[in-house]
């Protein structure tokens, strides 16, 4: 018997997939403790048997909304299952994404830096910029 081939970037398609089901889903959740949430990324493991959903809040403490999350992974597993055409259906993972924290933290060094290289640059009579 012939094995099926692999289908090209199927974990992509399907992390993808989930990233917009869970997006959706996570708007119906009645919880207090999730506030204005936004889905990242979703990372799926090669057995599609467990997935990171990385997340960022606008309003609320992550923490809170990390451990409201988890405790709502069991539903929102479930409503995957009943939307995805897929045979196995992972268990979600939620971890809070501090990419855009580090970004604004590197965006206010580089314009520090920026700020004191001008003056200095002011500071020196006589100096002009290479």
């Amino acid at each position: 018997m012939k094995h099926k081939r692999a289908i090209p970037n199927r974990g992509l398609r399907v992390a993808d997939q989930i990233q917009r089901d869970v997006a959706g889903l996570i708007r119906e959740l009645k919880d207090p403790r999730i506030g204005m949430v936004t889905i990242q990324a979703v990372e799926v493991t090669p057995d599609y048997a467990h997935a990171k959903v990385f997340f960022s809040v606008l309003i609320g403490d992550p923490a809170e909304c990390a451990a409201a999350l988890n405790e709502a992974a069991g539903y929102l597993r479930n409503s995957l299952f009943k939307r995805l055409q897929i045979h196995t259906v992972p268990t979600l993972h939620f971890q809070f994404d501090r990419t855009t924290e580090r970004a604004a933290d590197l965006n206010a060094l580089i314009h520090q830096a920026n700020a004191t290289r001008a003056k200095d640059a002011d500071d020196q009579p006589g100096a002009t910029e290479a």
